[in-house]
């Protein structure tokens, strides 16, 4: 599994094109559950972009992009603790899922 960080939007992108991986949503859920973001499908202008997409297209395993915090890049340190608060039980998961 990889767990790729943007910041931007509050969401989880968990799959790639029509690839989703086994568990890879079930996972994803738990990230959601955990994190108060959305889980949800990879907007097509987005794809093709990242680590994750490569990932699960070459081993066809779990992979996430998180798009930690919200508003205008680079985001204000403000945010951090919550972007920490948020994200804590994603890193958590991840290494024991």
């Amino acid at each position: 599994m990889i767990i790729s960080y943007h910041t931007q939007g509050q969401e989880i992108y968990w799959n790639f094109q029509n690839i989703n991986p086994p568990n890879g949503y079930d996972i994803g859920q738990h990230f959601a559950n955990s994190s108060g973001y959305l889980l949800t499908d990879v907007p097509y202008n987005s794809s093709f972009a990242g680590y994750k997409d490569w990932f699960i297209q070459n081993y066809n395993r779990p992979g996430y992009t998180i798009e930690a915090g919200i508003g205008e890049n680079p985001l204000p340190i403000s945010q951090f603790n919550e972007i920490y608060r948020d994200n804590l039980g994603i890193l958590i998961l991840g290494a024991i899922l």
